[in-house]
């Protein structure tokens, strides 16, 4: 999906230097995969909840990747 997409299906875009986050609260089935896997980037403790920046893009990508419900979804900037 693109960005469009996301943000019309209701995902919330947190923006990082080399790749952007997006979130859908309504789909996420909160099995702490994100905070889990990276708490530097993924930490509900603190707003904003996502730091894009907070590790590498690879990093970032890898931690979403293990996202059960589809409630996270990143794009890199440059990516076609």
């Amino acid at each position: 999906m693109n960005e469009q997409q996301l943000l019309d299906k209701g995902y919330r875009k947190y923006s990082g230097e080399n790749i952007d986050v997006f979130f859908n609260a309504s789909i996420c089935e909160h099995s702490a995969n994100c905070v889990k896997g990276n708490g530097d980037v993924f930490n509900t403790k603190r707003k904003p909840w996502i730091l894009a920046d907070n590790a590498s893009a690879d990093e970032v990508a890898r931690v979403i990747d293990t996202c059960p419900s589809g409630a996270l979804h990143y794009i890199r900037k440059g990516d076609a």
